[in-house]
């Protein structure tokens, strides 16, 4: 038997039911944790779900876990940035009516899940190292076309060993970008820039904003 630290018991408790219909374990309430017992194989992947939810994931969308080629992943936004607005950092990362994160999620197969200054990801394996890539360069000020011609680039190399493609949308393929990007120009953004200061008047969100209304 575990037990798991909890800090949204409410979202644990409605989410009980749908996992213990899909694995065989039984699911327990305690004070600010949960108690997870049956095989040592399910034990494992009920924590990692749970802990999936507890971050802010739909169950139907950490049920993902159960499949063995789908990673649970988290990035902390101040690990790659030294700026101190991280409101505008995030901001970049949803992007205007939530289109960034979308667009992201749509072309990699992937959940993202942002809470304070966490990002949550759901990814198979096979796109863990290419979205991962993305939303790091997204927070070090990475532009939104080149991040999304970046994974298209990758998509493309992979497509013809993919005939699943993990449900990527034909849609992606009307994407405006601004050209294709480098596997080496996107890796080797220079972070060092994220120490200067805005420009007066001229916050990152507005220029997020206009990058992914090109």
């Amino acid at each position: 038997m575990r037990n798991v630290p909890v800090l949204s018991m409410k979202k644990i408790k409605k989410a009980v039911p749908a996992i213990e219909n899909k694995i065989k374990v039984k699911i327990g309430f305690g004070r600010g944790s949960v108690s997870v017992k049956g095989s040592e194989l399910n034990e494992y992947l009920v924590v990692k779900i749970l802990r999936a939810v507890d971050f802010g994931f739909d169950v139907e969308d950490a049920l993902l876990l159960k499949n063995e080629d789908f990673v649970l992943e988290f990035i902390g936004v101040k690990e790659h940035t030294r700026r101190k607005n991280l409101k505008d950092v995030r901001a970049r990362l949803i992007g205007t009516g939530g289109k960034a994160r979308k667009t992201i999620e749509n072309l990699t197969g992937s959940v993202i899940v942002i809470h304070d200054n966490r990002v949550g990801l759901i990814a198979d394996s096979a796109h863990l190292d290419a979205v991962t890539q993305a939303i790091k360069s997204l927070i070090q000020g990475a532009k939104h076309g080149n991040v999304f011609a970046y994974l298209e680039k990758q998509n493309a190399s992979r497509r013809k060993f993919d005939e699943d493609d993990f449900g990527l949308k034909e849609s992606v393929k009307d994407l405006d970008v601004e050209g294709g990007l480098s596997d080496d120009a996107l890796i080797g953004h220079d972070s060092s820039k994220d120490d200067s200061s805005e420009p007066s008047g001229e916050p990152d969100l507005a220029e997020a904003e206009r990058d992914l209304e090109r």
